[in-house]
């Protein structure tokens, strides 16, 4: 079913607001003064909830009548079915009355004459009333009395959407958390924290800032750790919709966690660092967040530990606020010089009540807003970076190292798992144990340790030295959504105690279906890479920003078979991705190495695999273009290579192709093209991850087809020999 619903926001937050309803796939809106409505389902009202960063608060209009006189207002009230909302008795209710332009304009007294209504309805229905509860009620009820005519309706927010659950402890002239969440998304953010980019405030206060930032940059819910809704105790609440909604913002929490980049902050007052950290632990990212007692002046000698790019956002002092505008500027201009000499590549967003104050940094103005800072009318002003750098000049990521089962482990706190989470912890324990010793043999530092080996833990975990990469596959529908976001958290938990890890090195992705170049698709672009080593050969990965890593585990062996064979060969590499198996090749001493692929992103990759390991210059090819366009030239131009490398996509509708590929009902074709470029003695080693691939053998009379799948699975995936299929081709 859909409903009417409206939404609430504070000055200058609407089109923000709007763009929020647009994200989470509301499309019949309309804005108001101060307010956006909309039709959708319950559901969508209780996404806006759990999601919004700017509302205030999500109303559902269950009736409009003329209310000309307070009898009117008591009577339309009295009429309603309140007994299909709340039960009498043991229940509370509030009221919240508004009047504009109306003959009702004593707003405590109509709230009255509301609450009479319903009390005296349930009285006379069952000789039970509710009592009034004005801090979390069962029901609180919402009317406005627009030019006579009551708007009534349930207020599904219950209290503030503001209020997130984490402010424990306060400090003088707090920040709304609405109001810092506006500004940040005003000063684009989300945005800059999926380029990796930090964040500082050196004027924290309580926190609100980094917290805010922090939640924004991990896709952490900003109702996530509120524990009252106005639809928690409503009888006409969709529980199973709920559950739903919480377990996915649960797992895009977990997963969010490994994308936050680089948030600090700092005050000169240690009572406000300690409110800091309190709000901070409040919301789980202890191990996320730092927060030091740091005077201003002092932010210089951070700036080397500190990403090369960021943006510098606080609430500073203002005339009205806490201050004499005479003395503050001083602090403006100190706050300019620091940014223009020691964070250049930073941006710098301030709130201010008078942007006079804000001319004294001496940086340079590109966007400003008007927002209010509870009574008080101000402006957020955000500043250019001095000298911005390109992101190709962030720093990347120091390389890593393996685990070793035999070494002393960091000191972790005390883990008591349930006995479910300990079934999953020791089966880890053990295949850790069984697999690193292989793996330190191997000279291998990236392996599968983990592959849904208990029923109940559907999850692959995949080690990258001293990182793990978990894919939760998709649970089924008949799985209780609850029950299925705690085990994700058993998962959670136990791999950094099993492993002896930070949770910060653990990242989390949810693995589904995948269409087309979905799983060649960017999650963020943070571009920050690890070196890793398999096999001796060395690669760099990147664990947050897409689907896949950059390195196919399953492939390890049909990787070292290619350096057995490439010898004094010349190697071409289709469907290339980021250019793993071409390094093999170049390990394996073949005579050159042609890699093509259609993306930039992943040819500029091989190309830094391949000049990891030192191998550089004119017998290594990179080459853009669509591979099926490309074999039809090179057969042209009598191209011919000793050995092939074929790993397709399995279905691709990419817009740099023309028509759509599909490998099951395409393989033949793209086989038969492929072989066309083999040398009389030469090799083509073709592989497909589509699980219900068959090959068509009597199509290629002219080839030699060998099924060398099971050769190729390796150790750390013999419970899953489905992973891959893949032949070896000859001419006959």
């Amino acid at each position: 079913m859909t409903h009417k619903f409206t939404v609430t926001a504070a000055r200058g937050m609407l089109p923000l607001l709007a763009k929020e309803l647009v994200e989470m796939g509301i499309k019949e809106t309309k804005q108001e003064q101060g307010n956006i409505r909309f039709i959708g389902s319950l559901e969508d009202a209780y996404r806006v909830c759990l999601w919004s960063r700017v509302a205030i608060r999500v109303l559902m209009p269950i009736a409009h009548f003329s209310a000309t006189t307070t009898d009117a207002l008591y009577q339309g009230i009295h009429d309603l079915p309140w007994e299909d909302h709340i039960d009498a008795e043991g229940t509370t209710i509030a009221v919240e009355f508004n009047s504009f332009r109306s003959k009702i304009h004593h707003t405590q007294y109509g709230a009255q004459r509301v609450k009479d209504g319903i009390v005296d309805r349930f009285r006379e229905l069952t000789g039970e009333r509710p009592s009034v509860e004005l801090l979390q009620p069962d029901l609180r009820v919402n009317v406005y009395l627009k030019n006579n005519q009551a708007i009534v309706s349930i207020d599904l927010s219950g209290e503030s959407l503001h209020k997130r659950g984490y402010r424990v402890q306060n400090t003088p002239a707090p920040l709304k958390e609405h109001l810092a969440a506006a500004i940040l998304l005003s000063a684009e953010w989300p945005r800059l924290a999926k380029q990796g980019w930090g964040l500082i405030d050196p004027m924290c206060g309580s926190g609100t800032f980094l917290i805010e930032a922090a939640m924004m940059a991990a896709d952490i819910a900003p109702g996530n750790l509120r524990d009252y809704y106005g639809f928690t105790y409503w009888k006409k609440h969709d529980k199973e919709a709920w559950k739903r909604l919480k377990a996915e913002a649960e797992r895009r929490r977990h997963s969010g966690l490994s994308r936050l980049p680089v948030i600090t902050g700092g005050d000169t007052d240690a009572k406000a660092v300690e409110a800091a950290r309190a709000n901070i632990a409040e919301i789980g990212l202890s191990d996320r967040i730092t927060v030091e007692q740091r005077d201003l002046l002092d932010w210089p000698s951070q700036a080397k530990s500190l990403p090369v790019s960021g943006m510098v956002v606080c609430n500073p002092p203002y005339g009205e606020r806490m201050g004499n505008v005479s003395e503050l500027h001083h602090l403006y201009e100190s706050l300019g010089n620091i940014i223009s000499e020691s964070f250049p590549a930073w941006r710098t967003t301030l709130i201010t009540d008078n942007d006079q104050l804000g001319k004294f940094t001496g940086l340079t103005i590109f966007e400003q807003f008007p927002f209010d800072n509870g009574p008080i009318a101000c402006q957020v002003l955000c500043y250019r970076a001095p000298r911005p750098v390109s992101l190709h000049s962030q720093r990347e990521e120091p390389a890593v190292k393996a685990i070793d089962i035999d070494e002393e482990p960091s000191v972790q706190p005390p883990y008591e798992p349930s006995e479910h989470a300990a079934m999953f912890a020791n089966r880890l324990k053990k295949n850790l144990k069984h697999l690193s010793k292989w793996a330190k043999k191997n000279d291998t530092q990236c392996y599968r340790l983990y592959d849904a080996d208990l029923p109940e833990y559907a999850v692959a975990v995949d080690l990258y030295g001293d990182y793990v990469h978990v894919q939760e596959y998709a649970p089924p529908k008949s799985i209780d959504p609850e029950k299925a976001v705690q085990r994700l958290n058993d998962v959670m938990e136990a791999i950094p105690h099993v492993l002896s890890l930070p949770a910060s090195h653990i990242v989390l992705k949810l693995r589904q279906k995948q269409r087309g170049t979905q799983q060649y698709e960017s999650h963020g672009s943070q571009k920050q890479r690890i070196k890793v080593v398999e096999s001796g050969l060395s690669f760099w990965i990147n664990l947050t920003d897409y689907l896949d890593t950059g390195l196919f585990l399953d492939h390890r062996i049909t990787r070292q078979m290619i350096a057995e064979q490439a010898a004094g060969k010349d190697f071409l590499n289709l469907f290339a991705y980021t250019g793993s198996a071409t390094v093999y090749a170049a390990a394996g001493n073949a005579k050159s190495t042609t890699t093509v692929d259609m993306s930039n992103t992943y040819l500029e990759w091989a190309q830094d695999n391949l000049a990891l390991n030192g191998f550089m210059g004119e017998p290594h090819q990179f080459i853009r273009a669509n591979c099926l366009e490309w074999l039809k030239t090179a057969e042209q131009a009598s191209q011919r290579y000793g050995l092939i490398f074929l790993d397709p996509p399995t279905f691709s509708n990419s817009t740099r192709m023309e028509g759509v590929f599909d490998i099951q009902r395409d393989h033949v074709s793209l086989i038969k093209t492929t072989a066309k470029l083999l040398t009389d003695d030469g090799v083509l080693l073709f592989s497909t991850n589509r699980r219900d691939f068959k090959m068509d053998n009597e199509a290629f009379a002219n080839l030699t087809i060998k099924d060398i799948s099971h050769a190729t699975l390796p150790q750390d995936f013999e419970r899953n020999p489905k992973i891959h299929y893949c032949w070896s081709i000859t001419k006959s």
